[in-house]
């Protein structure tokens, strides 16, 4: 549900933004084979306005977030990695990982199986560390990476290294390589444009607003897997 009113301080309920820069008219969600479950840390959960877990959640209908540090003793985390008949693999930079931007498609395809599952962490550098450190299922998994050839647009975020790319980023980034290699069928063309809207939004609002506070708006960006 929509708050109507474009009053800046009232929120939209889906897209948790302000209602007068919702992105909820450019949401497309379309299916994907790969279910992608996005552990989110929970100072992650509380940047409503420029986290892009939930954007991506939103545009994905085989997605879910799933919040907390320590998925040790989780309960939707260790159903999914029991599920029978599916390969479950953790999103994350690592020279000696699975990469996905340069393995044939024969190898991609005998990893992913019929039903994968990617888990990417959602988070600051510093807190993503801490909750694959804690959580000792998370540990266990294949990881995954890509090499990354492009440069974040999360222009309104500081980037630790020029290679670093937002949640929704990675997703984009790794839905093209299981494009390219028939694990996907989907369509991604337009799955960044909620995510370059709100980017906008918030470059307007900084430049307009005499009282904004730089820290609402600048933080650490998400480290999901930005290369190998």
């Amino acid at each position: 549900m929509q708050i109507e009113s474009k009053n800046p301080r009232l929120i939209c309920y889906k897209c948790r933004r302000p209602s007068s820069t919702c992105i909820c008219k450019y949401i497309r969600p379309f299916q994907t084979k790969t279910r992608f479950i996005i552990l989110m840390h929970p100072k992650e959960y509380k940047r409503e306005k420029i986290g892009t877990g939930q954007m991506t959640n939103l545009q994905l209908e085989n997605s879910e977030i799933i919040v907390g540090i320590d998925f040790t003793n989780n309960n939707q985390v260790n159903e999914i990695l029991n599920k029978e008949n599916s390969c479950s693999f953790l999103l994350y930079p690592g020279k000696d990982n699975f990469n996905l931007s340069i393995r044939k498609s024969s190898a991609l395809n005998s990893l992913m199986g019929n039903n994968p599952h990617i888990f990417l962490l959602d988070g600051t550098w510093s807190c993503v560390r801490k909750m694959l450190k804690l959580s000792k299922n998370l540990q266990k998994l294949k990881k995954v990476s890509f090499d990354n050839k492009i440069v974040s647009k999360f222009s309104i975020k500081q980037q630790p290294k020029s290679h670093c790319l937002s949640t929704i980023e990675s997703v984009y980034t790794v839905l093209n390589l299981l494009k390219e290699s028939d694990l996907e069928q989907c369509e991604t063309k337009d799955f960044l444009i909620p995510f370059e809207k709100m980017i906008a939004y918030q470059i307007d609002y900084f430049l307009n607003s005499n009282n904004i506070n730089q820290s609402d708006i600048l933080s650490a960006p998400n480290p999901s897997i930005h290369q190998k």
